[in-house]
């Protein structure tokens, strides 16, 4: 079951606050950096792993690059 977050202003941005127990669970704290990621159903958070950002980094330059092909094998 997801847990409704309330956004707020944070300056000139909007930011959200996120409960103890869920950063607990994510094992982060403030100053930390998280990931956000695109999926079909949404958004994911995930604690910032640098390994793991350029993996990512890795599989959109390989898309790109080879985007023609992909498209074909798509069809």
């Amino acid at each position: 079951m997801g847990i409704a977050m309330k956004l707020t202003t944070v300056g000139n941005s909007t930011g959200m606050v996120l409960p103890k127990d869920v950063l607990a669970k994510m094992r982060v704290k403030k100053g930390d950096t998280v990931y956000l990621t695109e999926t079909p159903d949404g958004y994911l958070m995930t604690p910032y792993e640098e390994r793991f950002a350029k993996q990512v980094e890795a599989a959109e330059d390989f898309a790109r690059d080879y985007r023609d092909v992909l498209r074909e094998l798509a069809k």
